[in-house]
């Protein structure tokens, strides 16, 4: 979707940083590593934000710093020539327990009833397989729809200083809650899109 379109101004950012890392021989690993425990915190900070509103707060910066570390691991190891297919695999896997951490916490903590949280986890998931899936058909990693994972942690980070701002619900949910709602339902959506252009792509 959007933000990952802005992938070249974010990579102004980033590869700053990599370098950094770089040059002070940082393993690609040990960052994805870190990614997964601030993925870990987050969903347990937005689990306790059920009875501590102020823990949305730490959520959202911690989600953030999964992004950011996310981001780097890949650009650390084409930059120190350690990309590897382990390494992709590692990331790979990463990336979903990341996923399960973050929107289990949210649901966990009641800001949504829990059967719409797992429609939206079951989207999230399936959405992801659908991308490595294309790539496992030599059609390239795809990164299509309308809610791609990039979009989902914008619309999760913004969603929790939004919701620390102003915790109060509107119209049944909380502002978490109803991000829970949209990234369910364009989850799935998503999906849909990229069903169908692998689909396409394999008829072709």
């Amino acid at each position: 979707m959007t933000f990952d379109a802005l992938r070249p101004l974010a990579s102004k950012v980033i590869e700053p940083m990599a370098k950094s890392f770089v040059r002070n021989k940082i393993s690609p690993n040990a960052l994805s590593l870190v990614s997964l425990l601030c993925a870990f915190l987050a969903g347990l900070c937005f689990f306790y934000s059920g009875s501590i509103p102020e823990f949305t707060l730490f959520a959202g910066i911690f989600v953030v710093l999964n992004s950011v570390l996310d981001a780097l691991d890949g650009e650390v190891a084409r930059m120190s020539r350690k990309a590897s297919l382990k390494g992709d695999f590692l990331d790979h896997i990463i990336d979903r327990y990341a996923d399960v951490f973050i929107i289990c916490g949210i649901f966990f903590a009641g800001y949504v009833p829990w059967q719409i949280g797992v429609v939206a986890i079951v989207g999230v998931l399936l959405t992801s397989y659908l991308g490595t899936q294309a790539q496992a058909l030599n059609l390239g990693r795809y990164y299509g729809g309308i809610m791609g994972r990039a979009d989902r942690l914008v619309v999760i980070m913004l969603s929790a200083f939004a919701n620390f701002a102003y915790p109060a619900k509107i119209a049944s949910f909380s502002i978490l809650g109803w991000a829970i709602l949209l990234i369910a339902f364009t989850s799935h959506i998503t999906a849909l899109q990229r069903i169908f252009y692998i689909w396409n792509q394999l008829e072709e």
